[in-house]
């Protein structure tokens, strides 16, 4: 029997990644996200494939704040498209004097990830993320039997999540070519 495999992606934290100066990948709302998954679960059967983010909220006056919103929705509707078929799993973005962060995010993957692991829908969880307030929650699905792959980027890893996971997988910038839109 093939391994399941079940996806769980911090998709802010992906974004910012795959933007960075490091990879500086172009038009993310055409990156092939699938295609990235595929290739990281080599033919096991994909069970799940979540992807965690904060939605930005449209804000009357707020041009820039308008202009990110419609960006999102692009990238929702390619991430949910049949080629994509990702599951996404919606936070929220806190403002507070000009200073903006997630929230709802991490626990709504930590959940998805405990529940997969209690309910047995998987055998391996790819985390892409760098998160740390993922641990306890990777930490007990390891005591469930569950396999951890952590997936970083090289520029940036995540030494805990790295410790914990049962493997790791840094990428570098050639790794996500071929998944890059070409026009």
């Amino acid at each position: 029997m093939n391994e399941r495999i079940a996806v769980f992606i911090d998709g802010s934290n992906l974004y910012f990644k795959l933007r960075s100066p490091y990879v500086d990948i172009k038009h993310l709302i055409k990156f092939d996200y699938k295609g990235l998954i595929k290739w990281l679960a080599q033919d096991r059967d994909l069970v799940h494939l979540g992807y965690y983010v904060g939605v930005v909220r449209a804000e009357k006056d707020n041009k820039r704040n308008q202009v990110l919103r419609k960006q999102q929705q692009r990238l929702f509707s390619h991430l949910t498209c049949p080629a994509q078929n990702f599951i996404i799993k919606k936070g929220y973005i806190l403002g507070n004097d000009g200073i903006y962060h997630e929230k709802g995010v991490d626990v709504q993957l930590s959940v998805d990830l405990l529940v997969g692991a209690y309910e047995d829908s998987y055998d391996v969880a790819i985390v892409i993320s760098s998160d740390t307030d993922l641990l306890p929650a990777i930490k007990k699905v390891k005591i469930l039997g569950k396999k951890i792959i952590y997936v970083g980027f090289s520029f940036l890893p995540s030494l805990a999540l790295q410790k914990h996971a049962d493997f790791s997988r840094l990428l570098i910038k050639e790794d996500l070519l071929p998944f890059e839109f070409h026009s």
